[in-house]
């Protein structure tokens, strides 16, 4: 495991709750309600074969097991392939690094790349995880990649009042680089222009690729209400506009996430 990697799972591992992101703030609870409905509204029936690609501490695979789906869950993070393994209900898991997985080719009707995309700096590493994904899922299958959008960090910034000069700074950064630096809070991170995740399906072999936001455009105002006396009708008029809106070119990009989808070619 290279340097990367290895402060990647020590983060996981020593200073961050993956197991609890998706429960606290409205922006989590945002992007969760809205990939769960994304991906009911995406996958194939229940039944379908998924591979959970980085699928964390296994909140999405649990939810798509319940579902119906036969769903395998890969991780880099040993700490979270225990999770997953032990969770209610269990989720098959294994660590493996996304860009060399250790399934055959297209045993998967569909594989969902939730989180790795994130964690690669260097594009040819984000191809090659693409890609990855690309050869386990069967002809005219889907893969669905998230990535986090530009914008999101000093959107979040600016909603909860923490946009002091040193991080406007690093605002200003990122609109060349799109590279997180680690000081301000988080891991390893790159952060993706809409036409830069659509590229890189495309150039990993994928067709019909539409992206989508995933919070939608008034998340920034449901982190702003949060424990207000309007935070549960902000919270509902976001939620509906991050529908209205999923696929709105002007918009996309305003979401903290955006969820790529693109179809393996049939060969």
């Amino acid at each position: 495991m290279d340097q990367h990697s290895s402060d990647i799972v020590d983060y996981y591992t020593q200073r961050y709750r993956e197991d609890q992101r998706l429960t606290g703030r409205p922006q989590a609870r945002l992007e969760w309600t809205r990939t769960m409905q994304l991906l009911r509204d995406l996958l194939p029936g229940a039944g379908a074969r998924v591979l959970d690609i980085g699928g964390g501490t296994g909140e999405y695979a649990r939810a798509l097991v319940v579902a119906g789906y036969e769903v395998r869950l890969v991780d880099l993070v040993p700490n979270h392939v225990a999770q997953a393994r032990d969770g209610h209900p269990p989720v098959e898991s294994q660590v493996a690094d996304a860009r060399a997985l250790p399934d055959a080719d297209g045993g998967y009707d569909a594989a969902l790349l939730l989180g790795p995309l994130y964690h690669l700096i260097r594009r040819d590493d984000r191809l090659q995880a693409l890609r990855e994904a690309v050869r386990v899922t069967r002809p005219g299958g889907l893969v669905v990649a998230a990535v986090i959008s530009r914008f999101a960090g000093p959107l979040d910034f600016a909603a909860t009042g923490r946009l002091d000069e040193r991080l406007l700074d690093e605002a200003r950064a990122l609109l060349s680089d799109g590279v997180n630096d680690p000081r301000i809070g988080f891991t390893h991170a790159y952060f993706h222009r809409v036409e830069e995740i659509t590229d890189e399906c495309v150039a990993a072999g994928l067709t019909d690729v539409v992206v989508h936001g995933v919070e939608g455009p008034a998340w920034t105002a449901a982190e702003a209400a949060a424990n207000g006396p309007a935070q549960d009708a902000v919270f509902a008029a976001a939620l509906d506009l991050a529908r209205l809106y999923s696929s709105e070119p002007a918009l996309i990009s305003s979401s903290a996430h955006l969820l790529a989808v693109g179809r393996v070619p049939t060969r």
